[in-house]
């Protein structure tokens, strides 16, 4: 497989795609909003389906996973996420990508802030520099959610002791964005996909579960999804990709992606205190593109999802 630098708009590529056969809506952001954007700094971010969803890319690392470079959009970029609950107040769910050294200041942060750290785990084996990912949560006015956030974020690449690499020259072409048939991809799935460069991105979400805290609905843009990204070549590709699951589903999950050759990297909640409980697993797998997708298809067939498949 190709070797590709990181992709500095890779991440934000990915956040602001619609889900397959939408299109974004065209609501003007809400006044508290746009000055949440402000306020940090103008990350980018897009509002659609009533929830703001700001990104953290990590396009600052050099990221390899057993030796392969790997571009921001395969599963290096963090984000934030704020929508309405109960009287007025807005809940705030995120997902950070950290260096090792970033971990505890970002967390001692937050905690001193007024956030709940909900989780904090890997999503990779053999990743260098080490990776991880950390789960945040809050709840009340978005000025008041921004301000508390903004120290953490803040440390993130900049943490004391943290040494990331600067974005890396060119080591050879990168795989064109039609270097994957998509189409076949998508076949075998069951789902539409979106191309990120390089990077082919599956999303499924669970909105059959039901989920909602403090009043607002937890839905697939706060986080509750399946989710698969692909990049190399149809012949020779990686995959990389989260399952969310009930609890009874969390052990024919983990067979199917056995029995279909993806290596299970963590399992985990990403949120506390709330029913249904809601597992997640996070895999990985290198091969043939067509055979990785078979095994994602595998792992959504035992868990039940709401969006119909072809």
């Amino acid at each position: 497989m190709r070797k590709a630098v990181l992709g500095v708009l890779g991440f934000c590529l990915m956040a602001l795609r619609p889900a397959a056969g939408q299109t974004p809506q065209q609501v003007p952001l809400p006044e508290d909003y746009r000055e949440v954007v402000q306020y940090l700094s103008g990350r980018a971010s897009d509002f659609s389906g009533g929830v703001l969803k700001i990104n953290v890319p990590r396009n600052d690392l050099e990221i390899t996973v057993k030796g392969e470079a790997l571009p921001t959009a395969f599963g290096f970029g963090g984000w934030i996420a704020l929508t309405k609950g109960d009287g007025g107040k807005d809940l705030l769910m995120g997902d950070l990508v950290l260096l090792q050294e970033e971990v505890n200041p970002v967390l001692s942060s937050f905690l001193e802030n007024g956030l709940e750290v909900t989780a904090l785990h890997n999503h990779f084996f053999w990743d260098e520099p080490r990776l991880f990912f950390m789960h945040v949560h809050g709840m009340g006015m978005a000025a008041d959610l921004a301000r508390r956030i903004k120290p953490g974020l803040e440390l993130i690449g900049v943490a004391p002791g943290a040494t990331p690499a600067a974005p890396p020259a060119a080591s050879g072409p990168a795989p064109s964005a039609g270097a994957l048939d998509t189409a076949q991809l998508a076949k075998i799935v069951g789902r539409e996909g979106a191309s990120m460069g390089p990077v082919y991105k599956i999303t499924a979400g669970r909105d059959d579960i039901g989920l909602m805290d403090m009043g607002a609905r937890i839905g697939s843009r706060m986080g509750l999804n399946s989710w698969a990204a692909f990049y190399g070549t149809d012949a020779d590709a990686a995959v990389a990709g989260d399952i969310a699951m009930r609890e009874d589903e969390v052990e024919p999950a983990l067979k199917a992606l056995r029995s279909n050759g993806l290596d299970v990297v963590a399992l985990h909640q990403h949120m506390i205190q709330l029913r249904p409980v809601v597992m997640f697993v996070h895999y990985w797998g290198r091969g043939p593109a067509a055979k990785l997708a078979k095994g994602f298809r595998a792992a959504l067939d035992v868990t039940v999802n709401a969006e119909p498949r072809r």
